[in-house]
């Protein structure tokens, strides 16, 4: 028996939180005999569900400094005398555990585009100090082959030590269909009783929402030329709008003020609804490790568009139509040709269930326990072996 502790302490955050609830319920269903030491608050302990007695939540004291946090999560770690521990994101790096840890890396885009803030010395030490805990890890699991380049790229790490494991979608976006009544809660509740297209996921620069608003309103003037879809609308929907006021000075500026809905946060229940509902999901952002919300989308047999870049493409397969994340109009031809043709919408819609169904939290758990009974024992990686990713070609 290994005993491995998991920092659960970001589980309700919006992506990562995701990924640490969705592989724990994997684990849940798959390991009976390990036994878990699940490191954070034990109230939202429950986001993963009922726990078996191999999985105990374990409390952390909440301290205002990042080194006290450290010194508190090793110190649960010594007590409970872990084998292993899995610190399965970037956001508070493990220092000085008394036992092997493995670390999960979602994205490199503090590396990309949020440091650019920071002075160049902060930007030195923060990169220093990734590189020490990444290279000091047991095991490093990434979410995409695209996530695994960029870690050799950057941070110099030996491609046998990153194993590549898929993120998949939660199971309430495969629940089916949304019925009439789930419509008319929409209808009801958010007032859409329209055709539109949606954005769901963050709201931040890096995902191209400005590029999105634009498009939309090129796409708004080709359709009055042609008179179709006159009550289109384009619904956003993601977390906290109010520090991001250029977008609502570019709903301005494109004069599409009547047509664009920012909708803030919804339940997954209700999310899976406005998936089911919308005419297109465009998705054009920059840059993503791995990019869920396409597949979300897709569960539900809607059109994507999405972008050409950075892991997009592996995760999408031929089930998405690719496009310049930099190009307005490219993003505008798109939508208006996906919008339109309704033989290229049935075929994204079969190879979207396909695509969305590649995608296994199960598989995924069971490859991280075997990692977790490797490095518990010692044993050194095998020779690394990635399933191909899906094929990467744009619909005819």
């Amino acid at each position: 028996m290994v005993k491995i502790g998991v920092d659960i302490r970001h589980i309700t955050d919006f992506g990562v939180g995701t990924y640490i609830r969705n592989i724990l319920r994997g684990l849940v269903r798959l390991d009976h005999e390990n036994h878990y030491v699940l490191i954070g608050d034990p109230e939202r302990a429950h986001e993963i569900g009922d726990l078996p007695a191999n999985f105990v939540p374990v409390e952390v004291k909440p301290y205002d400094s990042p080194w006290g946090q450290a010194m508190e999560f090793r110190r649960i770690v010594r007590q409970e005398a872990c084998d292993l521990v899995h610190v399965p994101h970037l956001l508070s790096v493990p220092l000085f555990l008394p036992c092997p840890y493995v670390i999960t890396v979602h994205d490199l885009l503090d590396y990309m585009y949020r440091t650019s803030s920071a002075s160049g010395f902060r930007r030195m030490l923060h990169f220093q100090l990734t590189k020490r805990v990444l290279n000091q890890a047991a095991r490093i699991f990434a979410v995409s082959n695209f996530t695994k380049n960029d870690l050799q790229r950057l941070f110099e790490i030996p491609s046998g030590r990153i194993e590549v494991v898929y993120n998949a979608i939660d199971e309430r976006f495969r629940q089916g269909h949304a019925g009439d009544s789930d419509r008319e809660f929409i209808a009801e509740r958010y007032q859409v009783n329209y055709p539109f297209l949606l954005y769901a996921g963050r709201i931040s620069p890096p995902k191209n929402i400005v590029r999105i608003i634009e498009a939309f309103s090129a796409l708004k003037g080709e359709l009055r030329k042609e008179d179709k879809y006159p009550d289109l609308k384009l619904i956003i929907i993601g977390d906290d709008l109010s520090s991001h006021p250029d977008l609502r000075r570019t709903v301005i500026k494109s004069d599409v003020q009547n047509d664009v809905r920012f909708l803030g946060f919804v339940p997954i229940d209700v999310l899976r609804i406005f998936y089911d509902a919308a005419k297109i999901f465009v998705f054009p952002s920059l840059y993503e490790g791995f990019g869920l919300p396409p597949l979300e989308a897709m569960a539900h047999g809607t059109p994507v568009v999405t972008s050409n870049t950075s892991s997009l493409p592996e995760v999408v397969g031929n089930a998405a139509v690719l496009v310049n994340p930099e190009n307005v109009f490219d993003i505008m031809r798109a939508l208006h040709r996906v919008l339109l043709d309704q033989p290229l919408r049935d075929r994204l819609k079969q190879r979207g269930y396909e695509q969305a169904a590649r995608y296994s939290w199960d598989v995924s758990a069971q490859r991280i326990l075997q990692v977790y009974e490797q490095v518990a024992l010692g044993a050194q990686p095998p020779p690394v072996s990635v399933a191909p990713p899906p094929p990467v070609n744009v619909p005819e």
